[in-house]
């Protein structure tokens, strides 16, 4: 069974066929909200809204552990998350979908593992590669069967927010190697490796990043909830291609 991490604009899947919503308790406190079981095109899913159903848990209030443990508990073995992002590099324009196959983090301060404790011998996992390589190329293959040109690869540069940063900060960001720029990458990809958990991401592109495109003097804010209400219709489409292909 595929689980599915929704984020900004995708608080729910309008494809989904909801069958029961569960709140699942962890040991590292509340989840986002209840694990949403339901099936796309007959296959069974799992669906959890990263900031809550009303999108009110900022990126850095988020509890990744909580979230992670809660869809591993339920025996989720597979997942593909949804991060919007700020384009950096010029190729990733308003509206286009990337599939990152790197990730550099420059968070402060969140509970980034399952190992901060005494109870449990430290694990220090592999993370050369964040994103699981196999969950990558159905992404990529589910583009083909949705006709989506998508972006294959690139750096995401994931931040603290909730604010959004200088043309100074992205300007360094993209000196680092970063291609976009997002607020929620980190620490869920590297909790999602500690429990062994396949995970691959899909980002649509909300706006140029500070200082690029038509953000070169400031986010058009009003232009967003545009470009991210007709990008999250082919997200959907393509998760929905996805869960095909990966069947239960």
């Amino acid at each position: 069974m595929l689980g599915i991490i929704g984020g900004t604009g995708l608080t729910q899947l309008a494809n989904l066929h909801i069958i029961r919503r569960q709140l699942i308790r962890t040991p590292y406190g509340e989840p986002s909200g209840p694990l949403t079981y339901g099936e796309i095109c007959g296959h069974a899913v799992v669906f959890l809204a990263r900031h809550g159903n009303g999108h009110t848990i900022p990126p850095h209030a988020v509890n990744y552990r909580a979230n992670l443990w809660a869809l591993h508990s339920e025996g989720i073995k597979d997942i593909v998350a949804v991060a919007t992002v700020g384009g950096i590099h010029e190729s990733l324009t308003p509206g286009s979908i990337a599939i990152p196959d790197q990730i550099i983090d420059y968070t402060t301060g969140r509970k980034n593992t399952f190992h901060d404790g005494v109870d449990a011998p430290v694990r220090h996992i592999d993370f050369t590669e964040p994103y699981c390589p196999r969950l990558r190329e159905l992404c990529k293959q589910a583009g083909i069967e949705a006709n989506e040109a998508l972006i294959d690869g690139g750096v995401y540069a994931c931040v603290q927010g909730p604010r959004l940063e200088t043309a100074a900060e992205i300007n360094r960001l993209e000196r680092d190697g970063a291609s976009m720029v997002g607020m929620t990458g980190m620490p869920e990809a590297a909790l999602a490796r500690e429990l062994d958990v396949s995970y691959a991401a899909f980002c649509p592109v909300a706006n140029y990043a500070a200082g690029r495109g038509n953000s070169l003097h400031g986010i058009k804010y009003e232009e967003i909830g545009a470009v991210l209400d007709a990008t999250m219709q082919r997200v959907r489409h393509l998760i929905e291609q996805v869960v095909i292909l990966h069947g239960d």
